[in-house]
């Protein structure tokens, strides 16, 4: 399995798109066209993205190793507003390995971490030193996610699906992924 870290991960996007292609085998304009769109919103999360003061403390806090794997692509929208922000917590802690892999080169894990059904993305898998998972976390924060469902039950099209996603992730600011990480790391099992 191909791993990159948020580094390899952001130039393999942009080698990628020097070459007019994604990651995965779908390199349709449109295709393109949410790589380059969301890899610009990708960068702006990492420059301007802010963390919540009790994150960093909580992500500070642990003291024991983990592995954070980020199931992702490049053409992902709901990816480019969390991944910025799992790397920002990753980046607070030695104890913290963030590795990133592609869905459609890895579909044995992703099956592992359907939601509803789905191979939906980005997907972060928690693990402790073991290997054992602590937790899984994704597509999307959970108001979120209840909103997509909402309109996906009101048959809204995708294009202002993608408009109304924009919008509450822009408000959200990152804060509910954090929030989120955060009570999931403190139900992790004593050791």
């Amino acid at each position: 399995m191909t791993t990159y870290n948020i580094n390899e991960y952001l130039a393999l996007i942009s080698d990628l798109l020097a070459q007019d292609k994604t990651t995965g085998t779908n390199h349709a304009p449109d295709m393109i066209n949410y790589t380059k769109l969301n890899s610009k919103r990708l960068n702006r999360w990492l420059a301007k993205g802010e963390l919540l003061p009790e994150s960093i403390s909580a992500i500070r806090s642990i003291d024991t190793k983990q592995t954070w794997t980020v199931i992702t692509e490049a053409w992902c929208g709901d990816a480019a507003h969390s991944i910025g922000f799992i790397s920002k917590l990753a980046e607070l802690n030695d104890n913290i390995e963030l590795n990133f892999v592609l869905r459609d080169e890895n579909l044995p894990l992703i099956d592992k971490y359907l939601t509803n059904g789905g191979r939906s993305i980005p997907k972060l898998i928690v693990r402790d030193e073991k290997g054992e998972d602590i937790f899984d976390w994704g597509p999307r924060p959970a108001a979120i996610q209840a909103a997509y469902l909402e309109m996906r039950a009101n048959e809204l099209p995708y294009a202002d699906i993608s408009i109304e996603l924009q919008k509450l992730y822009n408000a959200d600011k990152g804060v509910s992924i954090q929030n989120e990480i955060i009570q999931l790391l403190a139900l992790k099992p004593i050791q």
